[in-house]
């Protein structure tokens, strides 16, 4: 197998290699939200009469989602706790996903917010909770190819050859887990796991990078050198909503670092971890391909995750593959009964045996850090225990089609896959276009 290494902006995710050593397509995602849709593949909770929750199917256009969730809880009066999700959608994008209101259903109809809407509305016992989805299918348009239709088609099929030879694509987590503008919630991540809140709370507020707007950039260069947190509040852009939470926090009490972070929503303070673990993650996946190591097929050593009965990867059975079983896991993946996993580092993780062992045990230790690490006594929602996750990701009902130099293509994915992960093996471009 021949991977290509990937760019110095993509490596800085762990995003170290592609794959297939096909030539890429080129091109742009994202031109305009709308080509980009992503629609849930949904659990529905039973409809209840008497039910306490209103689930309906929300479709919005270039919304982020927490702040999308911050809008509903403020045009309800509500709490966000109160406001329940499956999964994070991209933002610009037009996502279509299931959300639950501990809200009357009167309330939810009459919600009018710019570009979204809200339809299919219903009551039920059960809310919505993350992970209460089977996955997402999508339909892209790649703009601005380097090649035009029949050479276009041509070039996206001998990827999709050598992908479904393998039975998926490396299961990488994509930038948005990062920060697609702006990736270094891993880097704010880190540093919170290893105690250093103030070295968290100025890389997530004053670390500019150079694709963002300049006035952004200048407000978090200023507040760099200043740390003047008052006077931030008048300068530094409105639209930072969350880092002014921060910077708020820390106006009103000097020096509270742990304080700032913890002032923000809960799921956004998780996913700082979150996000190291995904870039640890990466790393490994990285150097499994690298080390020409199959994805596809265990290894003894390896740690297995069997199907649940939606088929998906079951990540709270772990199954360690001897010699002794070799054979069976073999047939079960085969039957896509069980996945090969890599390691989420956290506090109760358990490492793999053998040549995959050795590449997270690597990796891990390189960093510096153990399982203690991931226990965050003064940011208790940081803490982590820790994961598996599978190493390979699988995509159905694939479609190509070229219209001069777009190319549009349809799948679907399981849950906790990016799609960008799999564009990836087809653009080969670099990681701002996707």
């Amino acid at each position: 197998m021949e991977y290509q290494a990937s760019s110095a902006r993509e490596t800085e995710i762990g995003l170290e290699v592609f794959y297939t050593g096909t030539t890429g397509t080129g091109g742009r995602l994202r031109t305009s939200p709308e080509d980009f849709l992503v629609e849930e593949i949904s659990k529905y909770p039973d409809q209840s009469e008497d039910g306490v929750y209103t689930i309906g199917t929300v479709t919005s256009t270039n919304w982020e989602m927490n702040r999308l969730v911050r809008q509903l809880s403020k045009s309800l009066g509500i709490s966000r706790r109160r406001i329940g999700f499956a999964g994070t959608k991209d933002k610009r994008a037009v996502t279509k996903q299931l959300i639950s209101f501990e809200a009357p259903i009167e309330d939810v109809k009459s919600l009018k917010i710019h570009q979204v809407t809200i339809s299919d509305v219903y009551k039920a016992k059960k809310h919505i909770t993350l992970g209460d989805l089977v996955g997402n299918s999508f339909t892209i348009w790649i703009r601005e190819c380097d090649f035009e239709g029949a050479d276009l088609e041509d070039n996206a099929e001998a990827t999709a050859c050598i992908l479904n030879e393998l039975g998926g694509f490396p299961n990488f987590f994509g930038v948005q887990r990062f920060g697609a503008l702006r990736p270094v919630t891993h880097i704010v991540g880190k540093f919170i796991v290893n105690d250093e809140f103030e070295d968290a709370v100025m890389a997530y507020i004053a670390s500019p990078t150079p694709d963002e707007p300049q006035e952004v950039r200048e407000a978090r260069e200023d507040l760099g050198e200043s740390r003047d947190f008052k006077s931030a509040l008048g300068t530094y852009p409105m639209r930072l909503s969350f880092e002014r939470t921060v910077i708020a926090h820390l106006a009103r009490n000097d020096g509270d670092y742990a304080g700032a972070i913890g002032s923000l929503p809960q799921n956004l303070q998780m996913m700082f971890v979150h996000a190291y673990q995904s870039y640890l993650f990466n790393r490994i996946l990285s150097a499994r391909i690298k080390r020409g190591l199959s994805l596809a097929r265990p290894l003894i050593g390896d740690i297995v995750l069997p199907a649940d009965r939606n088929g998906l990867p079951d990540h709270s059975i772990y199954i360690k593959v001897t010699r002794e079983n070799l054979d069976l896991v073999e047939r079960q993946m085969t039957e896509n009964k069980a996945f090969i996993s890599g390691i989420l580092f956290g506090s109760e993780s358990e490492f793999a045996e053998g040549e995959a062992g050795e590449i997270e045990k690597e990796i891990v230790g390189a960093e510096g850090i153990g399982r203690e690490n991931f226990i965050v006594p003064k940011i208790p929602q940081c803490s982590s225990k820790g994961s598996r996750r599978e190493i390979l990701g699988r995509f159905r009902s694939l479609s190509i089609r070229a219209e001069g130099d777009s190319l549009l293509m349809s799948f679907s994915l399981d849950k906790g896959c990016y799609a960008t992960s799999l564009l990836r093996e087809f653009m080969k471009v670099g990681v701002m276009d996707y």
